[in-house]
């Protein structure tokens, strides 16, 4: 730990020439790139603080539910919420639960960090996954903020490359009072890298609220595709677009909504219908797809939300790559009868609920197509939400441990 800290020191004098590089290469924020040198880009409001931080989009997203409950058991408190890529920032701005706010993280430099935690003063410092930056952790436990780690999950893969540098994390992890994780399999890799009390609380993602979108451009968007029958494939990678790609001749008269997990791909997608024939509009140039085209490439971003609520049947993206899987709940919330394919590793536990309830449906390769007009996947979404709703009360008890620890800080 002593070692990282004092490398950390050297961050600041090559710090502002890489952030000016990826400013340049369009990978931050003109606006708000220096929030990553600890300049607050929001004023501070009155009263406590929870400042929660989360790497990904879905882990950001995550945190939405345990900040709703926290807020029904505390009205007088706010969130700040940090993450690190551009693209989180833009898609939780839109769906920031009330009283919250989003920041960019500092990076891990002493001054950094003393400018970003003199602004916010936080009550309590809440950590998701396995994002931890050392420099971090120790300058808010130094001020006597109580340090929680939440929605924690490692992999057998990531808790042996960890092993390597086991000093390094028990030594981190030592300093967190409350460590939830999402399964027995990670409280007992986190366990063995030393940290100690593990919970086991579930996954956040379950009992995230819905996402947003635009009513009046769902509005405008159920009036104009009211004789199509939608369905949308969501989080997508090449495995599941060529099977999305097959299934097409066998669904005439519908509407596929193709949002791939990189709209940076959609070129490359736009190439592959190009190159099979099938027509196209794209949501990025503002087109809306007429009743004889049957695919509509969703290359935006943060628009999950319509999308869901625009179909009756979502394919979750994931499934045919290797991948793991990806969020089934953002669609079971929404009502969405959720397919996937075979591949659900990431989220094991979540698919083997959903599929255990009829609430979802694994779709075998070169099976989609049949999925996607099943007589059923009215119920199968019934039940699909049903689940999602369930998950919903789930935070109370988490929530209010994190309070506690909140009242307790200095």
């Amino acid at each position: 730990m002593r070692a990282y800290l004092l490398a950390s020191r050297l961050i600041p004098l090559a710090a502002p020439l890489v952030l000016r590089r990826r400013l340049a290469r369009g990978k931050e924020d003109p606006a708000r790139w220096r929030e990553k040198l600890g300049f607050a880009g929001a004023v501070r409001p009155p009263g406590p603080v929870v400042w929660m931080h989360a790497v990904g989009l879905g882990e950001v997203l995550a945190l939405r539910g345990l900040i709703v409950e926290m807020a029904r058991q505390a009205p007088d408190l706010s969130f700040l919420v940090t993450s690190t890529a551009r693209s989180s920032a833009q898609v939780m701005t839109a769906n920031l639960p009330p009283r919250t706010q989003h920041q960019f993280l500092p990076l891990d430099a002493p001054g950094y960090l003393a400018r970003f935690l003199d602004h916010w003063q936080p009550c309590l410092s809440v950590w998701a996954e396995q994002e931890l930056w050392p420099g971090a952790v120790v300058a808010t436990q130094a001020r006597g903020i109580p340090l929680a780690l939440v929605n924690a999950r490692i992999t057998a893969a990531s808790a042996a490359r960890r092993q390597k540098a086991q000093g390094l994390f028990a030594d981190l992890l030592a300093r967190f009072a409350l460590i939830a994780a999402q399964d027995q399999a990670s409280a007992t890799r986190l366990t063995a890298l030393g940290a100690r009390d593990v919970q086991v609380t579930g996954a956040l993602k379950a009992a995230a609220p819905p996402l947003g979108c635009d009513a009046d451009e769902l509005a405008r968007l159920h009036l104009s595709l009211a004789a199509r029958r939608v369905w949308v494939a969501a989080s997508t990678h090449p495995g599941d677009e060529a099977e999305v790609l097959a299934a097409l001749p066998d669904l005439p008269g519908h509407l596929l909504i193709l949002a791939p997990r990189d709209v940076g791909r959609a070129g490359a997608i736009a190439q592959a219908l190009d190159a099979r024939g099938i027509a196209f509009a794209r949501r990025s140039l503002g087109q809306v797809p007429g009743p004889d085209v049957p695919v509509w490439l969703a290359d935006s971003y943060g628009e999950l939300g319509l999308w869901y609520r625009l179909a009756k049947v979502a394919l979750v993206g994931g499934g045919f790559d290797q991948i793991g899987g990806h969020n089934p709940w953002e669609a079971a919330i929404l009502g969405c009868a959720v397919l996937h394919g075979p591949d659900t590793a990431n989220f094991a536990a979540d698919y083997a609920l959903l599929d255990g309830q009829d609430a979802a449906v694994a779709v075998a390769p070169g099976a989609l197509a049949k999925a996607v007009v099943r007589p059923d996947l009215a119920q199968v979404g019934a039940r699909a939400k049903a689940a999602a709703d369930h998950a919903q009360g789930s935070l109370a008890p988490l929530a209010s441990h994190l309070l506690a620890l909140a009242e307790g800080a200095p």
